[in-house]
C-alpha cells in the first residue's frame, strides 16, 4: 500500500487545512483573471512550513472521497446533516461550501499532483479514516496534521503517532501526545473516542448526552473505565450515578449503541499504492508552469520548491 515508510510520515488532514488557509489569507489574493486563489497560495505556504518545521521523510495529503459517509449517516442521521447543501440520491451530499473557496479544490488537486505530492482517497471514506488507515499501518512514526479533534484517537506514544493541531495558522501547531491529553482531557488516546461520544459535538451533528461535558464524560470513563461500564451503571440501580445522570444516559441508550461506530476513525480502508516519498523537484514540470502561470501562485509556490529542493532526500 505505502512502501518504504521507515521514516517520519506526515499525514495532512487536506480540507481541514485549505478551509483554514481560506479563512486565514486574505481573498484578495487571486490569479490574473481575477479569480481567488487564497486557499491554494495559502495551503502551499501551510506545507512549505510543515514540512520545513518537521522534516517529514514522507507527506501525504489525505482526501475526502465522500466527506459524509452513507454508513455512518444510516447510524446517525444528523450526522453532518447542517452542512449539506443539496442532497444527491446515490452519491455524496454536496457539501455548503463557500462559493470561492469550492472552485480552488480541483485547482490544489492539479497542483500537489503536478508537484508529485501523493495525494490519498477511499470511495466511501473521510480522510480521517484514510489517515487512520495510514498511520496504523505505518512502519515509522507519524505525525498528522488536522484541526479536527476526533484524530486525537489515533495518538499513540509508543508507536510514535503524534498530532500537529494548528492554533493560528501552521507555525504554530499544539503537539498532542498521550500525556497532553490526560494532562488537557483527564483520557488516554483509547479512551478518546468514548469521550467523545458522550461530549458530542454539535460541529459534526452529534448530540453527545444532555447534561455530559467534556469534564464530566473524562470522570465518568475514571470512574467506570469504559464505556460499557458507564452504561452498566446506568442500568445498575445501585451505582453512584446521580438519578439525572442516570435517566440522560438511559434517555441516550439509543445513540449510546451506535455513535462509537460513528465516531471511531476506519483503520483498515483499502486503499491503492502509492509513494510517498517527499519529491526533491516537481514530478511535472510543464504541467506545473502552466498552473503557476494561470493560477498566479508566485511566491508561495516558490517556497514551497525550494523547501522541498532542501529538505527532501
Amino acid at each position: 500500500m505505502i512502501h518504504g515508510v521507515t521514516g517520519r510520515l506526515m499525514l495532512l488532514d487536506t480540507a481541514s487545512l485549505y478551509f483554514r488557509a481560506y479563512f486565514g489569507v486574505p481573498d484578495s489574493v487571486r490569479a490574473p483573471d481575477g479569480t481567488p486563489v487564497n486557499a491554494v497560495r495559502g495551503l502551499l505556504d501551510f506545507i512549505a512550513r510543515l514540512v520545513q518545521d518537521h522534516r517529514p521523510d514522507e507527506l501525504v495529503a489525505c482526501m475526502d472521497a465522500d466527506w459524509r459517509p452513507q454508513w455512518r449517516v444510516d447510524l446517525i442521521p444528523s450526522y453532518k446533516a447542517h452542512r449539506v447543501a443539496e442532497e444527491v440520491p446515490g452519491g455524496p451530499d454536496a457539501e455548503e461550501v463557500p462559493d470561492t473557496l469550492a472552485p480552488q479544490v480541483p485547482v490544489i488537486e492539479a497542483v500537489l499532483d503536478a508537484i508529485g505530492i501523493a495525494r490519498l482517497s477511499a470511495p466511501g471514506y473521510e480522510a480521517d479514516d484514510v489517515i487512520g488507515t495510514l498511520a496504523t499501518r505505518a512502519a515509522g512514526p507519524a505525525d498528522i496534521v488536522t484541526g479536527d479533534r476526533d484524530l486525537f484517537q489515533l495518538v499513540d506514544d509508543a508507536r510514535g503517532v503524534r498530532v500537529l493541531y494548528p492554533r493560528k495558522g501552521v507555525g504554530d501547531c499544539d503537539l498532542i501526545t498521550g500525556d497532553v491529553l490526560r494532562e488537557r482531557y483527564g483520557v488516554s488516546p483509547g479512551q478518546y473516542t468514548e469521550f467523545a461520544v458522550l461530549r458530542g459535538d454539535p460541529s459534526d451533528g452529534l448530540p453527545g448526552v444532555k447534561g455530559i461535558g467534556e469534564k464530566t464524560a473524562a470522570q465518568l470513563l475514571a470512574e467506570y473505565g469504559d464505556l460499557a461500564g458507564v452504561r452498566a451503571a446506568a442500568a445498575d440501580p445501585l451505582s453512584k450515578l446521580t438519578p439525572a445522570r442516570r435517566r440522560n444516559l438511559v434517555a441516550a441508550a439509543g445513540y449510546l449503541a451506535v455513535a462509537p461506530t460513528v465516531v471511531r476513525v476506519a483503520t483498515a480502508v483499502p486503499l491503492p499504492d502509492t509513494d510517498p516519498a517527499l519529491p526533491r523537484a516537481p514530478r511535472d514540470p510543464a504541467a506545473l508552469d502552466a498552473l503557476a502561470g494561470r493560477w498566479g501562485l508566485g511566491g508561495s509556490l516558490e517556497r514551497l520548491l525550494a523547501v522541498l529542493a532542501r529538505t527532501a532526500r
